[in-house]
């Protein structure tokens, strides 16, 4: 019988959530493929030994040892970072290896060079896991929807914060507190950094633009801002707005520009977004032929993730069969189709706005913020102000119409500079319904 060979370079918990995938598909793998899938060799410089179900593949604590077995088929990377990552999948590229990666944080910055190089060696890059864990939204994107013009991308892609903002949401517990059961129940890093303030998010954002508008876009390229600012008090507030505070990727397409945004949003009820709730992911795209597509699932986790890097190496391993290398683009344009976007400037985005504005209870306050959002033309939809305690600051909360962020910029520049501001304003923006 013929024979997929796989290297894996890290047997942490993806890693070996692919070789357990592997093992108890193995059967099913042979009818579909018509060749057997082998886990030949492991290199882990944490480990001294692999599980009994894994004994045939051989375990190294040097990479090289997978680039330079000529029986070797598929690199598979599985242990993150930049750094030795970038060099190992290099490395395997150069040695004519196929090569397969979660490593989103990776190809949201060197992406270009890791791409251009497999194109050279004539060798596929799979990077189904690195956006959505175990949603088939790399594939979706790149294949399913490939006879549209993608015209927006909005979606939930990190579990920690959606299960910390969904927990704060339902048991009005503070953001310190959901963070520390988070991180105590495994959902959260000891450093949640990457998570909690949208780089992660970010990451998927860019590849995912760059595969739906056939431009390179970049870490670099996205506005990103995190949850850890946002309060109990604002989730009480998204509520009687009718909304629910998610952690949003947003990008737009305009043509010739598009937009490349992370940041907490306020999502009407009404919106699927808003009830994809605890540890899930979901994607949302808009074509101009297929309408509008909703992806959803398990966006991280050993076998969910496993199963996403199962898919790629069997996608590899079949096109290896067929001597079809290559059938389908990486980034699903033809690699000299790769432009360079333009972004759209945060400063022209129109949006509707949530304002808490933290201020003494003095007569005229209301008057004078009010006065300052009418001199930068934003137009106020609702008004509410609620007293904390006695003698203690009031929170006027602002709910606008749809206003330009450059002017929303300068209006809080005017208000957290008065007096009477004892906080910084906390602005929320919000999805429309027919987004």
């Amino acid at each position: 019988m013929k024979q997929i060979h796989v290297g894996l370079i890290g047997f942490g918990t993806v890693g070996s959530g692919l070789a357990q995938t592997l093992y108890n598909q193995k059967d099913r793998l042979i009818r579909k493929v018509g060749a057997q899938v082998v886990l030949s060799r492991v290199a882990d410089i944490n480990i001294d030994s692999l599980p009994e179900q894994f004994s045939e593949a051989r375990l190294s604590k040097d990479a090289n040892d997978i680039f330079t077995d000529p029986e070797i088929d598929i690199v598979v990377e599985l242990i993150g970072g930049m750094e030795p990552a970038k060099s190992f999948l290099l490395e395997a590229i150069k040695h004519g290896k196929h090569v397969v990666t979660a490593n989103k944080a990776l190809l949201s910055v060197h992406g270009k060079e890791i791409f251009e190089a497999a194109v050279a060696n004539n060798v596929e890059v799979g990077f189904e896991a690195s956006v959505g864990g175990g949603i088939p939204v790399i594939k979706s994107l790149k294949e399913g929807l490939v006879a549209n013009r993608i015209e927006s991308i909005i979606g939930i892609m990190n579990g920690t914060a959606n299960y910390i903002l969904t927990k704060m949401t339902d048991h009005g517990v503070p953001f310190a507190e959901v963070l520390q059961d988070a991180q105590e129940l495994g959902f959260a890093e000891a450093d949640p950094t990457y998570d909690v303030e949208g780089i992660d998010t970010a990451h998927k954002l860019a590849i995912l633009m760059t595969i739906a508008y056939g431009k390179n876009v970049q870490l670099d390229d996205v506005n990103i801002e995190g949850i850890s600012k946002i309060k109990p008090i604002d989730i009480e507030f998204a509520h009687e707005f009718g909304c629910r505070i998610k952690l949003l990727a947003i990008s737009r397409n305009h043509g010739s520009h598009v937009e490349a945004r992370v940041h907490p949003t306020m999502v009407p009820e009404s919106h699927m977004l808003a009830n994809i709730n605890g540890a899930y992911n979901a994607i949302h795209f808009t074509g101009d032929t297929v309408g509008n597509v909703l992806l959803y699932g398990l966006g991280a986790g050993m076998m969910p993730t496993g199963s996403a890097v199962a898919a790629d190496v069997v996608d590899i391993g079949r096109n290896i069969l067929c001597s079809s290398v290559n059938r389908v683009p990486a980034l699903s344009y033809l690699p000299e189709n790769i432009g360079t976007p333009t972004i759209t400037p945060m400063a022209e985005l129109i949006c509707p706005y949530y304002f808490r504005i933290t201020a003494l209870d003095k007569p005229g306050v209301l008057s004078t913020i009010s006065g300052i959002f009418g001199k930068h033309n934003i137009s106020i939809k609702s008004v509410i102000q609620k007293s904390q305690h006695e003698e203690e600051p009031v929170n006027i909360v602002i709910h606008t119409h749809e206003a330009n962020e450059e002017a929303v910029q300068k209006a809080i520049g005017e208000i957290d500079g008065l007096e009477v501001c004892t906080e910084a304003t906390v602005k929320i923006r919000i999805l429309t319904d027919d987004e």
